[in-house]
């Protein structure tokens, strides 16, 4: 068990509730365009997950869980990465591509995988800190 609250606890806490967020902007996003992709489910599935890992984990400091934590903080990282990859793809494919500013703001958010590789990040950082 945990005997305080140190500041790696906390920013896992935080990680956790930033994915709970995420999830909920992620999910109403992928469902407004339907699932056109298969990856589209990936971050809906796996960010509750990490999630009530996170969650749990600030609440309990058991090895295993930390070792589950940082696997899932490590996917969390390359998925996000992976997403990122998808978003400028299809800002790519919309018309004028790339040059056209108005692509960013109508297409996929590039940005928002991204946020997912940031927090998982931060997960990490906080779970090694010690």
């Amino acid at each position: 068990m945990w005997q305080s609250w140190p500041i790696e606890r906390v920013l896992i806490l935080f990680t956790g509730l930033a994915f709970v967020l995420i999830a909920v902007q992620v999910t109403l996003f992928h469902s407004r365009q339907n699932f056109r992709h298969w990856a589209m489910w990936v971050p809906v599935i796996e960010l509750p997950i990490f999630a009530v890992t996170a969650i749990v984990l600030s609440f309990v400091n058991a090895g295993w869980l930390r070792v589950v934590f940082a696997l899932m903080m490590f996917v969390g990282m390359g998925g996000g990465v992976y997403g990122a990859y998808l978003h400028a793809a299809g800002v790519r494919q919309r018309v004028g591509g790339f040059s056209q500013s108005q692509n960013f703001l109508v297409g996929p958010p590039v940005i928002l995988p991204l946020l997912i590789t940031a927090i998982a990040a931060l997960g990490l950082l906080a779970l090694f800190w010690g």
